[in-house]
């Protein structure tokens, strides 16, 4: 089944640590979230497979958005 890790706020995507196929873990770091001045590290709910990374670099994102989907 699949995971889709959201944003938690509104903001602008700083950095993306992983690649489509990477194997993570929990709490491994997916991206840096930059909101209110602040880089937020999101990170992986449980552990899987990188399977669709739908952000990129300088995208601005609204709360709830789907960042990156974990199989």
């Amino acid at each position: 089944m699949s995971t889709e890790v959201t944003a938690p706020m509104s903001g602008n995507i700083y950095e993306i640590s992983v690649a489509v196929g990477d194997d993570v873990k929990a709490e491994d770091e997916l991206l840096i979230l930059e909101a209110m001045k602040m880089e937020n590290p999101i990170y992986a709910p449980v552990d899987g497979k990188v399977t669709e990374i739908k952000v990129a670099v300088d995208d601005a994102v609204e709360a709830n958005a789907v960042l990156i989907i974990l199989d």
